[in-house]
Parts: structure tokens; C-alpha cells; sequence
């Protein structure tokens, strides 16, 4: 597994704890000028944000994230007009960028953790970083996030993605994502983007005490099921959730 050069922050700073419980406004980041008309304007995201509170993202720093992060620059040029849709698209190779939804679901439960009620998440976990931006998104919530995609031709297009945001806290890694990353842990957060059949352990092995992991599992009938697992000092403590749909876990890298 190479380890990948970080990039220096320019999206917005995280809300302080004590923001967590008020309705802090987002704003936009200003990396490169934006591509399709129109797109670069806080008022498109807002309209997103809304539609996320409407469907239940109450967690102010999520909806700040969402707010933030301009979805439009990771996916497709052709796909642009659809970027603030809640639906997921491709990104090539078989994969594609989570609905904006699912990615705020995910972040949502993710400051659940018992870790992150004294504050923001010292250190996540990303496994699957497919075009980068459920790790942009992540980067206003953690002090450190570590991304891992398991195919070179994501991983290149996440590093061209992101690096106009120049996100310092911000690892891209290259490996497979199955054996987590060590070097890293122990994590506060581990968020999964990729379903397979049961956890692999080390994930487990890598959670801190206290730490939450958000991943989608296969269930009966070939669903998906979204778990959250928390770590407490008795061991894992796991929760099944909605029915989702996300690409196959698959091990290896290619």
C-alpha cells in the first residue's frame, strides 16, 4: 500500500462544538472557477441542504458539510445538471458517488459516536474513496480523515478532484480497503461505501474504544442493510438500520 500526499485546507473550517446545537449557516469553499452555469452558486447547495433537513439530516455540522462541499466538481462534466439531485451517478469503473442523502446519513450517524459528543471526530476512516467527495465532506467533520480505494483510476481521479481544495487533513491512500489501515489507527469513525456479505475484522480491530463504524452489509433476499457497530468497553454493540444499495466489496486492489 503508497501512501498519497495530503493537500494544505481551503474549504470552510469546522463548527466549533459548541456550534453543534445551533443552526450554523453554510457557506461555499472557493477552490477554481466552476464548471456549468450556474452550479457555483451557494443558493443551488442551499436548496440541497434544505431538502436534506427536510428528510431528517438534523445534525448542524452535517448540514454544514453539504453546504460546503460543491458536489458538481466530482462528478462528470455531462452529469453536472444532475449534481445536486438526490441520486447517485456514475464516476467510471463500475462505481459511482453515493446519493447526497446517503452520504449525510452516513455522516449523521458517524457524530452519533460516543466519541464525538465531547467534540468534533479526531480521526476517520474512509473505506472506498471513489471520486473523493464523501471525503471532502467528511474533512469539515474530522480532525484527520484517511481514505482508501482499492483501484488506481479512482484513486488518480480523487487526487485530481480534491487538490484544488487543498485539504491538509485529508490521507489518500491506495490499497485494499479490507485491511483497513493500521498504520492510522485507532479511528473514532470508520464509514463504509462499498456492501459486503459480513465486516471484515479489521475494521473492528482498528475502532477505538468509543468509536462508531457505519457501513452497508448484505441481508436476506440480496439487500443491503445499513449497521451501525459501536465500540464500548464490553465489546461491539450492532444495530441494523434502513435497507441501501451500494456497489459490491470486493478485495484486492486493480
Amino acid at each position: 500500500m503508497s501512501r498519497r500526499p495530503t493537500f494544505p485546507a481551503r474549504l470552510d473550517p469546522r463548527p466549533a462544538p459548541e456550534q453543534r446545537g445551533t443552526a450554523a449557516a453554510a457557506q461555499a469553499p472557493a477552490p477554481s472557477p466552476a464548471r456549468g452555469v450556474g452550479l457555483d452558486s451557494s443558493a443551488v447547495r442551499m436548496r440541497m441542504v434544505q431538502r436534506l433537513a427536510a428528510q431528517g439530516i438534523a445534525e448542524p455540522a452535517v448540514l454544514q458539510a453539504m453546504g460546503a462541499v460543491e458536489r458538481h466538481r466530482f462528478v462528470d462534466s455531462a452529469l453536472v445538471n444532475q449534481a445536486y439531485e438526490d441520486t447517485s451517478l456514475p464516476i467510471g469503473l463500475g462505481q459511482t458517488i453515493s446519493k447526497p442523502s446517503v452520504v449525510a446519513r452516513m455522516a449523521q450517524l458517524l457524530l452519533g459516536a460516543g466519541l464525538a459528543r465531547s467534540g468534533p471526530l479526531a480521526r476517520v476512516l474512509e473505506i472506498g474513496t471513489g471520486c473523493g467527495y464523501q471525503a471532502a465532506v467528511l474533512s469539515l467533520l474530522a480532525r484527520e480523515v484517511y481514505s482508501i480505494e482499492r483501484l488506481r483510476g479512482l484513486h488518480e481521479k480523487a487526487r485530481a478532484n480534491l487538490r484544488p481544495f487543498r485539504l491538509a487533513n485529508v490521507h489518500l491512500l491506495f490499497g485494499d480497503g479490507m485491511a483497513g489501515f493500521a498504520q492510522g489507527a485507532p479511528y473514532a469513525g470508520i464509514v463504509v461505501a462499498a456492501g459486503g456479505a459480513h465486516l471484515p475484522p479489521a475494521w473492528c480491530d482498528q475502532l477505538a474504544v468509543g468509536g462508531r463504524l457505519v457501513a452497508p452489509v448484505a441481508a436476506a433476499g440480496g439487500r443491503q442493510a445499513l449497521i451501525v457497530v459501536d465500540k464500548t468497553p464490553l465489546g461491539l454493540k450492532q444495530s441494523v438500520l434502513e435497507d441501501v444499495h451500494f456497489v459490491p466489496l470486493k478485495s484486492g486492489v486493480a
